[in-house]
């Protein structure tokens, strides 16, 4: 379904919020009072659209679909949810957030990015404060896909639902807090460690490249795939965080830590800045930028293996992509022939796909072909479901032939043919164009197995019904030149 999602306030936020809407196939409009605001939010999403991209494209994204509006009110007009994120000044987002409300559509949902005021101070000037919410992500918005929803003394229930819907639409974990409190939840734990680092430097204790190290190489590992209960609950043993308390409490009464935050004098700011800028080098914040991206999504996919954490969203965001980029509906008996050949998947070379020469790397075809075998499977039937159930199709055996070379930023193509199918086997051929030029094929015969019992099994009623119809769409077309190609040298 077509959206158009309004972006108030383009900076950091703002821009990353752009980025995610972007990234997800919807319309963005989007508005700043800043001079320049529009050249400068252009830049921000062309410097990130690689990092959107290796995380996974929905169909349909593009940063074209980026439009610049000339007033807040015009923004929210042409609106169907509202992301404010302007500058953390409570005078300032009241009254920008009372013209929204009086131009948008009465069913359209109004967020604010703040992240510590009172959403029940925020709407107090609006005419229908039950449609406003506080969705506060966490930078890079495009990748971290924590949100934060706080609700406001007058916000509706359905508002909450309803954002809770938007957020898990953008692939988010929306984490609805259940008592109205300043500063929410993720940045009061942020905050209490951040005042132990400046107590710590102003001390004299360590440096910002010590106390980051300490992080990094330690907690910050773990807090990736847990937070800091399950992590201490795993310290106490088999008896849990029942031990772990009674054995540990005792020490929290101990003056380890120092929750009140030092005054921030000028010497104390110098030594922070100072030692954060010994650790950025050479660096450019842009450089910085990148490095952080590719962290993330290191570690993100990391962890999807493991299936913890935002490993999860990585395997949903890319199972949503497959769900909603066959572009047709699955086959169905009174549903239109089958193409013939089909044209199921589609997609942007990424930059992890690309080899040190910039083209695409031999495994990277495979992975391609994976996807689109991927949509053929959904395209019959078999889906989460039908897997889940015991049930799929494993390959056998594939060929590659590589006719072109491929590019970062190419736009690939993937065309599918059914060569012939029965009970248990499934025979494919797939095309690669990049424009009109093709530039790879792939031949596979896939057996339908039962996953519980280890063995081949006949393919269920419904998708047999589908690649029956398939193949009789596809009889007519030729035999690939491609086709059943074997590997030889010639004897001379």
């Amino acid at each position: 379904m077509a959206r158009t999602i309004g972006v108030v306030g383009t900076g950091v936020i703002g821009a990353g919020w752009v980025v995610r809407v972007l990234a997800r196939g919807y319309d963005v409009v989007a508005w700043d009072p800043a001079d320049g605001a529009e050249q400068r939010l252009r830049e921000a999403v062309e410097r990130a659209w690689p990092s959107a991209t290796r995380l996974g494209l929905f169909p349909g994204a593009d940063p074209a679909r980026l439009r610049w509006t000339d007033s807040p009110e015009e923004l929210a007009a042409g609106s169907d949810f509202i992301q404010e994120s302007a500058p953390e000044r409570e005078e300032l987002k009241q009254e920008l957030l009372a013209r929204l409300d009086a131009s948008a559509a009465p069913e359209v949902v109004i967020a604010s990015s703040s992240s510590g005021l009172l959403p029940t101070r925020l709407q107090e000037p609006m005419t229908h404060p039950e449609r406003f919410v506080i969705g506060h992500p966490f930078n890079p918005v495009y990748l971290l896909p924590l949100v934060e929803i706080v609700a406001g003394e007058a916000t509706s229930s359905d508002t909450v639902e309803t954002a809770r819907t938007h957020y898990d639409d953008l692939v988010m974990y929306p984490l609805v807090v259940r008592r109205e409190i300043e500063g929410y939840l993720s940045d009061r734990l942020q905050e209490a460690l951040w005042r132990e680092v400046l107590h710590l430097v102003n001390d004299g204790v360590a440096t910002t490249a010590e106390l980051d190290d300490s992080i990094i190489y330690g907690p910050g590992l773990r807090w990736a795939g847990m937070g800091t209960n399950l992590t201490f609950h795993l310290a106490g043993g088999a008896g849990g965080m029942r031990h772990m308390l009674g054995q540990f409490g005792p020490a929290l009464k101990l003056p380890w830590t120092k929750l009140e935050a030092p005054e921030l004098t000028d010497e104390l700011i110098e030594a922070m800045a100072d030692g954060c800028e010994a650790q950025s080098g050479e660096r450019s914040t842009a450089e910085l930028e990148q490095l952080r991206d590719d962290y993330l999504l290191a570690v993100m996919r990391a962890l999807r293996a493991c299936g913890v954490g935002a490993g999860n969203l990585i395997a949903e965001r890319e199972d949503r992509i497959l769900i909603s980029g066959l572009g047709v509906d699955p086959w169905h008996p009174d549903g239109p022939e089958p193409a013939a050949p089909l044209a199921l998947y589609t997609a942007a070379v990424e930059p992890d796909w690309v080899d040190y020469n910039g083209h695409m790397a031999e495994w990277a075809y495979l992975t391609a072909f994976g996807w689109a075998s991927d949509r053929l499977f959904r395209y019959i039937g078999i889906d989460d479901d039908y897997r889940a159930n015991g049930h799929s199709y494993f390959t056998a055996e594939t060929h590659i032939n590589y006719l072109k070379e491929v590019s970062l930023g190419d736009q690939l193509n993937v065309t599918t043919q059914i060569l012939g199918a029965d009970s248990k086997r499934l025979h494919i051929y797939h095309e690669m164009y990049v424009n009109d030029d093709l530039v790879a094929t792939t031949e596979q015969m896939l057996l339908h197995v039962d996953t519980n019992a280890g063995k081949t099994t006949e393919l269920l009623p419904a998708p047999a019904t589908a690649v029956t119809a398939i193949a009789t769409a596809h009889a007519h077309l030729p035999l690939p030149k491609n086709a059943g190609r074997q590997m030889s040298i010639p004897n001379r």
